[in-house]
């Protein structure tokens, strides 16, 4: 009987050095990758920070070295009495107070409405909702000039002009912006989870507070920090409502100082800098929950 040969399968032979090599090449790779997109966000980074590095230096300056040409990166003589002066020129501190206070309950009204109404939108099942929501955002699209002379004549209507008032009670409204944001984070939310509490007896506005808010908290956060930048650095609408100098806010009374003092631009920038510093700080803060809220929709 003739024998019959087992065929095996050539195994190849794997070169360790090509395998090393390949090894190398791809890790260089990465890395040099990684290096390159760090040094650009650095670079765009100090791209960003140089007004407000050169807001400082200009703050640290004495009257005769802002005519200086060319200007110097640093002041040879630093006079950081620029800030006590700029802050006693003016009454800032009731400024500051008045933005804070008014930015707070902005951010409180924000977030108490938007998160309702955008529950609403996302969370319950209701005839006409889709249209109704695209109605929403598509006062997007209003400028504002349309609606300050109704909105001026509405609140002097109801006579809350040279209030805080104007400035305040709109936010307890709602804005389509938000409302979409929230939206579209609370849509991410799985069903299960408001469908397993209704099962349980849970009423709505119980699945929406003890739910729905502490899984929103990222998207809050955004919205929180909008609100607080958008109040804080608002000019306009302090500027139509508010009359009374015990109510203004920084925003007019830098505007104010600027009229006083216009060729002091050293002690200017000293304000200014004081003025910017609570929104880096409010940003650092509330780095991640900003990260993290920005993000939304981006991965479903």
């Amino acid at each position: 009987m003739a024998t019959s040969k087992m065929m095996t399968p050539q195994t190849p032979i794997i070169d360790k050095e090509v395998v090393q090599r390949r090894h190398r090449a791809l890790a260089l790779q990465r890395f040099t990758d990684n290096v390159i997109v760090r040094i650009f966000l650095i670079a765009m980074s100090l791209l960003f920070l140089i007004p407000l590095y050169w807001m400082l230096v200009t703050g640290l300056k004495t009257t005769p070295e802002l005519a200086a040409f060319p200007p110097t990166l640093w002041p040879k003589d630093v006079r950081w009495d620029n800030f006590w002066t700029a802050v006693n020129y003016i009454p800032f501190g009731t400024y500051f107070w008045n933005s804070f206070i008014i930015s707070l309950f902005k951010i409180i009204g924000a977030v108490l409405s938007n998160m309702l109404v955008a529950y609403g939108f996302s969370c319950i099942e209701w005839p006409g909702r889709d249209k109704v929501f695209y109605l929403v955002i598509a006062t997007l699209f209003l400028p504002f000039p349309v609606a300050m002379i109704p909105l001026f004549d509405l609140f002097a209507t109801l006579k809350w002009v040279d209030s805080a008032l104007p400035l305040v009670v709109p936010t307890f409204f709602a804005s389509a912006f938000n409302v979409f944001l929230l939206r579209q984070f609370l849509l991410q939310v799985p069903r299960e989870l408001s469908e397993a509490a209704r099962i349980d007896g849970a009423s709505e506005w119980q699945i929406l507070w003890r739910i729905m808010f502490p899984l929103a908290l990222p998207a809050i956060g955004v919205i929180a920090i909008f609100t607080a930048v958008d109040s804080w650095k608002d000019f306009m609408g302090p500027l139509i409502y508010i009359q009374n100098d015990a109510f203004r806010t920084l925003s007019i009374g830098l505007q104010l100082f600027r009229k006083s003092h216009d060729i002091q631009f050293n002690l200017l920038m000293a304000a200014s800098f004081l003025t910017v510093l609570p929104l880096i700080a409010l940003f650092l803060f509330f780095q991640r929950f900003f990260i993290r809220g920005m993000t939304v929709g981006s991965i479903r």
